[in-house]
């Protein structure tokens, strides 16, 4: 059984409640939609900037679906405290998925990761296979963001919050967002939940611990790519994106599911969030997928078939 709600229910979508999950590595804020009859537990790690909101159009739909489903805020974000001296490494977020998996559920547990959650989902699972009954990686990628104007956007970003206040950071996000989507003609923009208004962006967004932002922000350049070694791990594993994704070049996500020897499967009509742009194809997609049997290991260079639609 899922733990107790230790505030009110959340005002989204109905059956969603709002809980503090206690693990063995602290609290941390969550959603969670809980059926009577459970056929799986599904835990949906947010992405750099991003909370366990993120998943809250999402969340209800996997419940309705049969499964118990967690989103919840990593440590530092937004609602999930965090202190200067914590862990904030890579293996350290995993840490944390981890725990949060053994709070929930004594057996696998599915693992979905959003962007800079996926990178966590895949250390997650080389440190504790035995724990995930799979990986979906959506929208995320091998390892590090390797676009030169992109690394130096988040590179002046984790600068800018060591120096400056998170509010001023986030105008100045903002606005590198406007100009950078204006330049992006014909790209789609993301279609955020009924919780993600601007106000809401804004209040979440200084709400974290600078020491946990900065930190994903530069993980996101520094990651090491690791997937030939999940790959030889057998855990069944899901890649995940949006048609119009921008997050990491579709191209690399393509290569990654290659290598992986799975088929990727894409989300029409999105872009890097399908949980909020679509959810109710990303809920059919993901309990498709996580419905599946197990296949059989995969072997790292193996051919991938083409794109498949969700």
């Amino acid at each position: 059984m899922p733990p107790a709600p230790t505030t009110v229910p959340s005002t989204g979508p109905g059956g969603v409640s709002a809980t503090t999950l206690a693990t063995r590595r602290g609290l941390f804020a969550a959603l969670v939609a809980a059926p009577q009859r459970p056929r799986g537990t599904v835990v949906l790690i947010p992405g750099w900037t991003g909370s366990k909101e993120d998943f809250l159009a999402l969340l209800p739909l996997l419940g309705h679906a049969g499964w118990l489903a967690f989103g919840y805020d990593q440590r530092g974000q937004y609602e999930s405290g965090a202190d200067e001296h914590d862990d904030f490494t890579l293996d350290g977020f995993a840490a944390d998925a981890l725990a949060v998996c053994a709070t929930l559920n004594e057996g696998p547990v599915h693992m979905v990761g959003h962007s800079f959650g996926g990178l966590v989902a895949q250390a997650a699972a080389l440190a504790q296979p035995d724990r995930l009954a799979s990986v979906t990686l959506l929208c995320s990628g091998p390892g590090a963001i390797t676009a030169p104007d992109e690394v130096e956007s988040l590179r002046l970003m984790a600068d800018a919050i060591e120096t400056t206040t998170l509010a001023e950071v986030f105008r100045a996000k903002v606005e590198h967002d406007t100009i950078r989507a204006a330049g992006r003609a014909g790209a789609r923009s993301a279609a955020p939940s009924s919780a993600t208004t601007q106000p809401f962006l804004r209040r979440r967004f200084v709400a974290n611990h600078p020491g946990s932002l900065s930190a994903i922000t530069l993980l996101l350049v520094t990651a090491a790519d690791r997937v030939d070694e999940l790959a030889a791990l057998g855990v069944p594993v899901h890649v995940v994106y949006g048609k119009d994704d921008d997050g990491w070049p579709i191209d690399v996500q393509r290569e990654m599911a290659r290598r992986l020897a799975v088929t990727p499967h894409v989300v029409p009509g999105t872009a890097h969030s399908p949980a909020a742009e679509d959810p109710h194809a990303t809920a059919a997609l993901l309990t498709r997928l996580l419905a599946a049997p197990p296949t059989a290991a995969a072997v790292p260079g193996q051919h991938c078939p083409a794109d498949r639609p969700g």
